[in-house]
């Protein structure tokens, strides 16, 4: 993942993160500083769920994408494997078929 020195995550950098981020990982997405994301935090005000793990806070990456209005992973058609087969029949063309 690319690292900003400044400004909020891009689509591609939010769609690869992990299934859980760290603190500053999170405010950077919100576009706030980590100061005021522990602030909220302490608060009980953060935008989304936060588990404190020891010393450490973790977001999970579904409740950060939630909170960001992404409900849902963009689907590329690269991604998608065909659904239809080709018939191997000879003499036969596909494009006849449709």
């Amino acid at each position: 993942m690319t690292v900003h020195a400044q400004g909020t995550l891009t689509f591609p950098e939010l769609f690869g993160l992990p299934l859980a981020v760290d603190l500053r990982t999170a405010a950077r997405a919100f576009g706030i500083c980590l100061g005021t994301a522990y602030n909220l935090v302490h608060r009980g005000a953060f935008p989304c769920p936060v588990i404190r793990t020891g010393y450490r806070y973790r977001v999970p990456t579904v409740g950060l994408l939630s909170a960001l209005g992404i409900d849902e992973l963009p689907i590329y058609q690269d991604d998608l494997s065909p659904l239809v087969i080709e018939p191997t029949l000879p003499g036969i063309d596909w494009k006849d078929l449709s």
